[in-house]
C-alpha cells in the first residue's frame, strides 16, 4: 500500500483527504531562508556598499538596490571581497532526508575588464550532494541579471547550510558577482514505515543482525513444513518465551488458590443481621415478594 499524506481542503470546514505521496514531484513545501532578499540591514541612500548581511556567514558585502539594479529593486550580496571564503546561510524548517530545491538570481555586476561571466559554485553537506557550478551572464558594464537559478539536493542534516563560493576574488568591488532573492522549497522526508526497522536497510547490510536474519530466513525456507526438528534447529525452541508463559501461569495459579481470611458464608452473616433488622417485622402479605427470597439471608 503506497504511503500517503494528508491534504487539507477547506469545504466549509477542514476536510482531510489521503492522497498518494508524490514520486519525483517538484519540491513545493515550505522552507525558510532568513534574509532571503538581502534587505537587512538596509544600505543607506546614496551609499553603494553596505556592511555584512544579517543571518549570513562568511565574507559578505551588501550591495545597495541602486547598484544591484535587480528587476525587483532588491539589495544583493557580493560573493567575495578579497578572498575565496564562501558565504552561506541555512535553510530553516528542513529535516534531514528532505528533498530541497534552492533558487536565486545572480548578476556579474558592472566590471568588464575580465570579460565573460563570473563562475561560482553552490554546495551543501552530504555524500550524495555534488557542488553545482554556475556562471553569470556576461559583464556588460551594467546589471545583467539571471533569474531563477536552481540547485536541488537531499538534506544530510536539519537546517542544512548552503554555501556560495567565487573562485577568482577581486579587489575591485565592481568585479564581484552578486546574488539575491534566495528562496527554498522542500518535500519532507517520507515517514518511517510502522513496525520493526529493517536491520539490512541503509548501510546495515554487513551488520551481524542483518547477516543472521538473512541466513536464518534462507534456512527456514529450506525446512520442510512438517519437519519440526529442522525449524527448531534454525529458529530455536522458544525457551525464553516458554519460560515467560510458565511464570505467568504459575502466578495466576497462586493467586487463584490463595487462602482467604474468612469463609464467604461467615462474612455474609454480618450483612444478614442488618438486612433482617429491616425486614424482620414484615409479614408475607406485606410485600409482593416474600422478604425471605430477597437475598442470601
Amino acid at each position: 500500500m503506497p504511503l500517503t499524506r494528508l491534504l487539507a481542503v477547506p469545504l466549509g470546514t477542514a476536510l482531510a483527504l489521503a492522497v498518494p505521496w508524490p514520486s519525483g514531484a517538484a519540491d513545493s513545501g515550505t522552507a525558510v531562508v532568513a534574509n532571503a532578499t538581502l534587505s537587512s540591514p538596509t544600505v543607506p541612500d546614496g551609499q553603494v556598499w553596505g556592511g555584512k548581511a544579517d543571518d549570513w556567514t562568511g565574507d559578505t558585502l551588501l550591495v545597495s538596490a541602486t547598484r544591484a539594479g535587480h528587476p525587483l529593486k532588491l539589495q544583493a550580496v557580493a560573493l567575495a571581497v578579497t578572498t575565496s571564503t564562501p558565504i552561506g546561510t541555512r535553510v530553516r524548517g528542513v529535516r534531514a532526508g528532505a528533498s530541497v530545491t534552492l533558487t536565486w538570481d545572480d548578476n556579474p555586476d558592472s566590471c568588464v575588464n575580465s570579460g565573460g561571466g563570473r563562475p561560482y559554485t553552490v554546495s551543501v553537506a552530504g555524500p550524495d550532494n555534488k557542488p553545482g557550478s554556475y556562471t553569470t551572464k556576461n559583464a556588460t558594464g551594467s546589471a545583467n541579471w539571471s533569474t531563477g537559478r536552481s540547485y536541488s539536493f537531499t538534506a544530510a542534516e536539519d537546517a542544512p547550510a548552503v554555501t556560495f563560493t567565487y573562485g577568482t576574488p577581486s579587489t575591485n568591488p565592481g568585479c564581484r558577482p552578486m546574488i539575491t532573492n534566495v528562496q527554498a522549497a522542500q518535500t519532507p522526508p517520507r515517514p518511517a514505515s510502522p513496525g520493526a526497522s529493517d536491520p539490512c536497510a541503509g548501510g546495515g547490510g554487513g551488520s551481524p543482525a542483518c547477516t543472521t536474519s538473512a541466513g536464518n530466513k534462507e534456512k527456514i525456507e529450506n525446512c520442510p513444513a512438517t519437519d519440526r526438528g529442522c525449524l527448531e534447529g534454525v529458529a530455536g525452541k522458544g525457551e525464553q518465551e516458554n519460560a515467560g508463559i510458565g511464570q505467568q501461569t504459575q502466578a495466576l495459579d497462586e493467586f487463584t488458590h490463595t487462602p482467604r481470611d474468612q469463609d464467604p458464608n461467615t462474612a455474609a452473616d454480618a450483612l444478614c443481621r442488618v438486612s433482617n433488622a429491616h425486614t424482620g417485622n414484615l409479614r408475607p402479605g406485606d410485600t409482593v415478594i416474600p422478604p425471605g427470597t430477597w437475598w442470601y439471608c
